[in-house]
């Protein structure tokens, strides 16, 4: 359905644009349908950077995103487009303009995309599109978006999704604003999504919610893929250095942070330093089956050259002349 091939994103930056900051650079995997990829890192990882690309709310520098083999640049009707692919955001508050009703979001959408629909059964595909997310639609519709909370105001916005029959959604950390009971419910509403075949790329920088969601899993760092797999793979037997530091970084259920060891990490020991790590790249790059700067140490898993952060080893070269 999806596919990123050699994505990157360079913004020009500095007085009068005269310095290139690259956010992404050469980034390819894919989403199919009834699957959830999880996009991995920390904060600058160029995460969201590749969901708005994804959105064409961004424009892609280099490289193709594709949808269907068909380029999502080349397709001129960004309702077209849009029927097929939608995003939740962070913060549903954004979202909602505060003057008008938070139904408004259902108003446009017939407006845009089912004019010819009677407003009766119209009022019937909203309330059947609320329940599905187990939202009253007596509790919302005809309220503003501050008298509802920021759990009703994102299920809402996937109301809006459902509504569409979508067949891709950019799910960008969209639950990081909500307490730990919505989260369940809004996870639980994405499996339900994505059992009716609905494709998920779920942009978060929490690990256990990766874990938790994901069917495979890319880990970004500083605009590239460190490593990327089926999530058990990538999760249970994590090869790049980068990957392993985020896994120990994640606080245990039942350790408490005064009987953590100073250095940080979950097992008592020193934190592996990359340099002092055999390189699974090196190690599985021949004979394997290879794309742009990533080798594959397993089937479907793929991970990039330690010592240079998921460059490939020419770029490294490279770097080390300059």
């Amino acid at each position: 359905m999806l596919k990123l091939d050699g994505v990157s994103k360079v913004y020009r930056v500095g007085a009068f644009g005269g310095r290139a900051l690259t956010a992404v650079s050469g980034v390819g995997f894919e989403v199919g349908e009834g699957e959830v990829v999880s996009l991995i890192g920390e904060s600058g990882s160029g995460k969201s950077t590749i969901g708005r690309m994804v959105l064409r709310l961004t424009q892609v520098s280099g490289g193709t995103i594709t949808l269907d083999g068909r380029d999502i640049s080349s397709i001129r009707d960004r309702k077209e487009y849009y029927r097929q692919v939608q995003g939740v955001f962070q913060d549903p508050f954004s979202c909602f303009n505060p003057i008008f009703r938070a139904d408004r979001v259902f108003a446009l959408i017939k407006e845009q995309y089912f004019p010819g629909v009677g407003a009766r059964e119209w009022r019937g595909r909203v309330e059947d599109a609320l329940e599905s997310v187990r939202l009253d639609p007596g509790n919302v519709l005809g309220k503003y978006p501050h008298q509802l909370s920021g759990g009703q105001l994102q299920r809402m916005l996937i109301a809006r999704a459902v509504l569409l029959d979508i067949r891709l959604l950019v799910a960008d950390e969209i639950i990081s604003m909500l307490d730990a009971s919505t989260r369940i419910d809004v996870l639980n509403l994405l499996a339900d999504l994505r059992a009716r075949g609905l494709g998920i790329l779920f942009v978060t920088h929490d690990l256990s919610l990766g874990n938790y969601v994901s069917d495979r899993t890319v880990v970004l760092r500083d605009g590239r893929i460190a490593e990327m797999g089926p999530t058990p793979l990538v999760f249970g037997d994590p090869r790049h250095p980068y990957t392993r530091s985020l896994l120990a970084a994640v606080p245990r259920l039942h350790t408490k942070w005064t009987d953590a060891p100073v250095d940080g990490t979950a097992d008592g020991t020193a934190e592996e330093r990359a340099e002092d790590l055999p390189c699974a790249y090196h190690e599985a790059a021949q004979g394997s089956r290879t794309r742009p700067g990533l080798a594959e140490v397993a089937d479907g898993h793929f991970v990039a050259c330690s010592g240079c952060a998921g460059a490939a080893p020419e770029e490294k070269k490279m770097k080390e002349r300059a």
